[in-house]
């Protein structure tokens, strides 16, 4: 399996994502190589099964989250390897670069509460059918950590309707028991949204970060799912 994490200045979850994915690689027993970690000022990718954007504060989230890193040379080539198929994992910081490149539609704004937000919340899975969720069910309720100021999702009326309608919404935020309410979204975002897919579902884009919940020794494994999803579909 061949994976890349790219790195910008300012991104603080990359060694957690590859560790991550390092740690689904070895759990599966697949002596695979290790994730490589790909500097955002590169103008060349090595051929992907996975990339990933991971977490943080990508140039100091200076002009608007994500803007600037969605100009770096390297995010041409994660462009066009995710048009050509390439499953793209974005997760908080990467999310916002996501949306910032064209991959995903929407706009991550300041949250409701124009506080910074970390805890953990749970989610709704609201579909099992991709490499991304392939180890969790369809409505299943996963607990997985925020960390951020910027994380209400929003989209035009339009675009929320092809989101819905696409079945493109990935996970949402929910109580404990998967009801949907306003008290659950720790954001503000729009339907309680927490992560959305592209029209093929190859590319997702959340907020929340599995990453750092994928060992009991994290109070956790619900994240590590993912990542282990991933390396069985995609390996």
């Amino acid at each position: 399996m061949r994976a890349n994490v790219i790195v910008f200045p300012g991104s603080n979850c990359d060694r957690d994502a590859a560790v991550a994915l390092q740690s689904a690689m070895s759990a599966a027993g697949n002596m695979m190589s290790a994730p490589k970690m790909v500097w955002h000022g590169d103008s060349e990718l090595p051929e992907s099964d996975l990339i990933l954007v991971p977490g943080g504060f990508s140039y100091g989230d200076y002009l608007r989250s994500g803007a600037m890193a969605a100009h770096s040379p390297v995010m041409r080539e994660v462009v066009r390897q995710a048009k050509g198929g390439t499953p793209v994992l974005g997760i908080c910081n990467g999310f916002q670069v996501l949306t910032e490149a064209g991959l995903l539609p929407g706009v991550l704004m300041r949250n409701a509460s124009l506080r910074f937000v970390c805890k953990d919340v749970y989610l709704r899975v609201e579909r099992d059918d991709t490499a991304f969720a392939g180890h969790y069910k369809k409505d299943q309720v996963v607990r997985i950590p925020i960390a951020h100021k910027d994380g209400c999702y929003f989209a035009d009326p339009s675009t929320m309707y092809l989101l819905e309608n696409e079945d493109r919404i990935a996970f949402r935020y929910c109580e404990e028991d998967g009801t949907i309410t306003d008290a659950a979204n720790p954001n503000g975002s729009s339907a309680n949204i927490a992560g959305i897919y592209n029209e093929t579902g190859t590319v997702l884009g959340m907020m929340p970060h599995p990453e750092r919940l994928i060992d009991p020794a994290l109070s956790g494994t619900d994240g590590a799912k993912m990542f282990s999803s991933l390396v069985e579909k995609l390996h």
